[in-house]
């Protein structure tokens, strides 16, 4: 494992403490340094917005992406059971999971996925959502990876709760309600992008979210100005 990728990932996550961060950036950037650095083919992460309602916040890939929609759609899966229970679920061989989750567990498979597993994003006795890691093949969990990987959970976690100190009986703040809407205009964006380019999803988010880095822009306004064509962005189209 590269550590010090690792130490820099805690220095990043642990920042969003006290800064005005975007939280869907936030968010991706979990999953992604959890496929860099874990023994992972993919990752997502399930929040809860104000209802207790579960929404999928960020993913790694599209396949991951629908896999999650497909588990909230269903009411199916490791990752719901997870939050449900606010416990780690580990399943290192889907196959044996037939009857638990049958419709998840053909999805699954279909998506390229062997083996799940499902850390809590809790403090205390307050689970905001799921930290869900994806694995191509069946196999035991690495316990150092799980450990990791938990504990970057953690750290998410109280980024998200130091948010919403305000809204004390709410599952999230009004932030995490702004992000939820501003996921929408994300995936239009996306889409909109990918057409006008000829590429995929998942290659119109990297570019949506390497536009808004180099330009110090949050990844909403930016989907919000490309949609509704308000400003010119040269570099990002023609």
């Amino acid at each position: 494992m590269n550590q010090q990728l690792l130490a820099k990932t805690f220095v990043e996550l642990a920042d969003n403490l006290v800064a005005d961060f975007d939280l869907i950036d936030f968010l991706r950037l979990l999953t992604d340094r959890c496929v860099g650095m874990l023994d992972a083919s993919a990752a997502g992460v399930l929040l809860a917005d104000r209802d207790g309602k579960l929404r999928v916040m960020a993913a790694s890939d599209e396949r991951v992406r629908l896999l999650e929609l497909f588990q909230l759609q269903n009411d199916e899966g490791p990752c719901l059971e997870c939050f449900r229970t606010g416990t780690q679920v580990a399943v290192p061989d889907l196959t044996r999971e037939v009857d638990r989750w049958p419709h998840f567990v053909t999805a699954a498979h279909r998506s390229g996925f062997g083996a799940v597993h499902a850390l809590p994003m809790r403090l205390r006795d307050e689970v905001v959502g799921a930290l869900n890691l994806f694995h191509a093949t069946p196999g035991p969990f690495d316990p150092v990876g799980t450990l990791i990987a938990q504990a970057l959970a953690d750290v998410a976690t109280i980024s998200l709760l130091q948010q919403r100190t305000t809204h004390r009986s709410t599952v999230l703040n009004e932030q995490l309600q702004t992000a939820l809407n501003s996921r929408v205009l994300i995936e239009q964006a996306k889409g909109k992008l990918a057409e006008r380019q000829n590429i995929d999803m998942e290659q119109a988010f990297t570019t949506l979210r390497g536009y808004a880095r180099a330009h110090n822009r949050r990844l909403s306004d930016l989907a919000r100005a490309f949609i509704d064509n308000s400003e010119p962005l040269p570099g990002l189209v023609a």
